[in-house]
């Protein structure tokens, strides 16, 4: 199966996409009992959302995780 190269706009979203999920498992995995539900930064997730919609991928959720997952792939 060919491997087609990842766009820079694609690479981005992903990217942003990532940190994105690492932000989100940092907060999950914080103190137990903080007394405060995870927060995730707005500027986080805006910035996820500006790349996913750069690249195209807005409504287009299976052809993105196609390519994280190309990107990516499942230990």
């Amino acid at each position: 199966m060919p491997t087609a190269v990842p766009t820079d706009r694609e690479r981005t979203a992903v990217q942003a996409y990532l940190r994105l999920l690492h932000t989100v498992r940092a907060a999950f995995d914080g103190p137990p009992g903080a007394g405060r539900p995870p927060l995730v930064p707005p500027s986080v997730l805006a910035e996820a959302e500006r790349a996913l919609a750069r690249a195209g991928f807005t409504g287009n959720e299976e052809e993105f995780f196609r390519l994280l997952g190309a990107w990516c792939p499942a230990r």
